[in-house]
């Protein structure tokens, strides 16, 4: 006969076996998943195009954010971390990104948004290069689960200009 120390090891590591092999399970299942969000956005306004005393540029812009994330979520998923950026070139960079707003999206039922906003966070390029600069604006998504690795995706707009003059 075995001890009880013995029975309830084994039984302990039965059961943290079957454990990991479901949370296995459970994270392989996210593969089979193949999400098609939406999102447009549209610059309603330029609030101010203006160099700052320390020469940098800086931008300010109204804008209006429509998305529809609903099949990023799975039984899997325990919320979406989403930000807007500005993407740019520049002749010392071959990709700047600056982050207009973010956002966590707890579940389902708030994935399907839209928002009327100015920028939360500044739009501020180091130097002088912003002036006529073609822009795309990106919204990245960052899916957290439950259990297993967190995928990121994202969904470029491209088309936008800002001003060749300050105002």
């Amino acid at each position: 006969m075995h001890s009880f120390g013995y029975r309830a090891n084994a039984f302990l590591t039965f059961a943290i076996t079957i454990l990991a092999v479901i949370c296995a399970m459970a994270s392989v299942s996210d593969y089979f998943n193949s999400p098609s969000p939406t999102s447009q956005v549209q610059v309603l306004n330029i609030n101010w195009f203006q160099k700052k005393p320390d020469g940098d540029d800086e931008v300010s812009l109204t804008l209006n954010i429509s998305a529809n994330l609903q099949s990023l979520f799975t039984w899997n998923t325990k919320q979406v971390f989403v930000f807007l950026a500005a993407e740019y070139e520049t002749p010392k960079n071959s990709l700047n990104q600056v982050s207009l707003w973010d956002g966590i999206i707890p579940s389902k039922e708030h994935a399907q948004f839209w928002i009327h906003i100015t920028n939360k966070y500044r739009f501020i390029d180091q130097g002088s290069n912003l002036r006529g600069k073609n822009f795309n604006l990106t919204l990245h998504w960052h899916i957290m689960p439950k259990t297993g690795k967190m995928f990121a995706d994202k969904i470029v707009m491209s088309g936008y200009r800002l001003p060749e003059v300050y105002r």
